[in-house]
């Protein structure tokens, strides 16, 4: 019996490997424009490929080339390998970092997409009697549309929530018994917060997964501890992007850690500013490959993730690549502060353990020519003034210890900072 992709043995991830990206490269050679001009202006050909080694030299690729040829050639660019009529999926990045990209997906890329949800549901430990709810908008951002998709083709209950208020879909979820609640980080808190207003007990719900994607807080153990003691689950940690596809998942054996779907991509880790690859263990940036979307595909792109490749071996016994502590952070969010490299992620990790920190606001500013933090804390409502002050200090000095810098935290208004149901915007760089 064959067994199922992501149980392949090194040699066995490393043949499949080899053999799809030549097969990759065959289909945009000569017909995807954008890539042909590219590997031509690089001096690289697919008949000279004739190891993953080799494909290291090639020529990697940022999201602001692919933005900067949508511009200039809308609305979809030029990296199409083939023409309009064969694409039957349309998304679109959320564009936190930037303009908006569309990205489109043919039949058989969009039945990969769901390919790689399948390996994803069998590592987290999906069975047949599970109920998904899937609480997010289905606009045109990808968000969860393929875990939903890939949910139903398992033949799995999902329920859709688009167009409902948070309090209609808490009441969903326990009305159907739902046991899978797939959401970014940001969203599964506020479900929490709402559902702590309403007076509902969530841990009495029968959600035993929380699967979170879109921000590295599913990373963060302050956030998977909160979400864990507030619904008495198990929280995952999901990675994907909408121009690479869902290549990475918390294994059901091995927590704190993100596998990467190497079956399906070829992921390389390298110095942010060399590009030479970076040993396990040593902090780099994520480069990826994808393997199975030849319709618009991205080859050796800089996701501009930092991640650190783990140097012991996954618990689940699986070969794929594994990430310690999954998303670390992202290159282009980094700030100095005091001469100390400070990452969203580093403060979202300290405020996240206050749990009478509703919300917050950070924003990065110029005061005296130098960088200046300040930091908006929304405490619970339940809070006294004095307790307030406490917890404001509190915060501070904990930022001091940790960080090196002093922050400047102040209390706002009850209700008065926003909330978010997809990616929150908490870091504000305003230098």
């Amino acid at each position: 019996m064959n067994p199922h992709p992501e149980q392949l043995d090194l040699d066995g991830l490393r043949n499949r490997q080899l053999e799809r990206l030549k097969a990759l490269l065959a289909a945009v050679e000569g017909s995807n424009t954008f890539w042909s001009r590219k590997l031509q202006a690089a001096g690289v050909d697919s008949a000279d490929l004739n190891s993953l080694e080799d494909f290291q030299r090639w020529p990697v690729c940022t999201k602001q080339e692919l933005v900067d040829d949508q511009t200039a050639h809308p609305p979809y660019g030029t990296n199409l390998t083939y023409s309009r009529n064969h694409y039957c999926r349309i998304h679109q990045t959320s564009g936190t970092t930037g303009k908006p990209m569309k990205w489109l997906d043919t039949k058989p890329s969009w039945d990969w997409f769901m390919d790689c949800w399948a390996q994803i549901y069998r590592i987290i430990g999906i069975t047949e009697q599970d109920v998904f709810a899937f609480p997010f908008s289905f606009g045109p951002f990808i968000g969860f549309w393929a875990a939903f998709e890939g949910a139903q083709r398992l033949g799995n209950l999902s329920l859709t929530m688009g167009g409902m208020t948070s309090e209609a879909r808490l009441r969903m979820i326990a009305e159907m018994e739902a046991t899978v609640l797939c959401c970014t980080p940001t969203y599964a808190l506020r479900l929490t917060e709402v559902g702590q207003q309403m007076g509902m007990d969530l841990a009495s719900t029968a959600i035993r997964k929380i699967v979170v994607a879109g921000e590295p807080g599913g990373a963060i153990p302050a956030i998977r501890e909160r979400l864990a003691s507030a619904w008495n689950a198990r929280v995952y940690d999901h990675w994907g992007m909408t121009d690479i596809g869902s290549l990475g998942i918390e294994p059901e054996a091995g927590p704190g850690g993100l596998l990467i779907l190497e079956t399906e991509c070829y992921a390389e880790v390298v110095h942010p500013q060399t590009l030479a690859p970076v040993p396990a263990g040593e902090l780099g940036e994520l480069l990826v490959t994808n393997l199975g979307r030849w319709g618009q595909p991205v080859i050796r792109y800089r996701t501009g993730d930092l991640v650190r490749v783990a140097t012991t071996p996954c618990p689940s016994g699986l070969k794929l690549m594994r990430l310690e502590g999954g998303i670390l952070g992202r290159a282009d969010d980094m700030v100095t502060i005091r001469g100390n490299n400070v990452f969203p992620s580093s403060l979202d990790a300290i405020l996240r353990e206050f749990s009478n920190v509703v919300e917050y606001r950070t924003t990065v500013e110029t005061r005296k020519a130098m960088p200046h933090l300040k930091i908006e804390v929304e405490p619970h409502e339940s809070l006294t003034p004095e307790q307030i002050e406490a917890m404001l200090q509190s915060v501070q000095r904990t930022i001091k210890d940790r960080l090196n810098f002093q922050a400047e935290v102040i209390e706002a208004a009850i209700g008065s900072l926003p909330r978010f149901e997809l990616k929150g915007k908490r870091f504000h760089n305003r230098m």
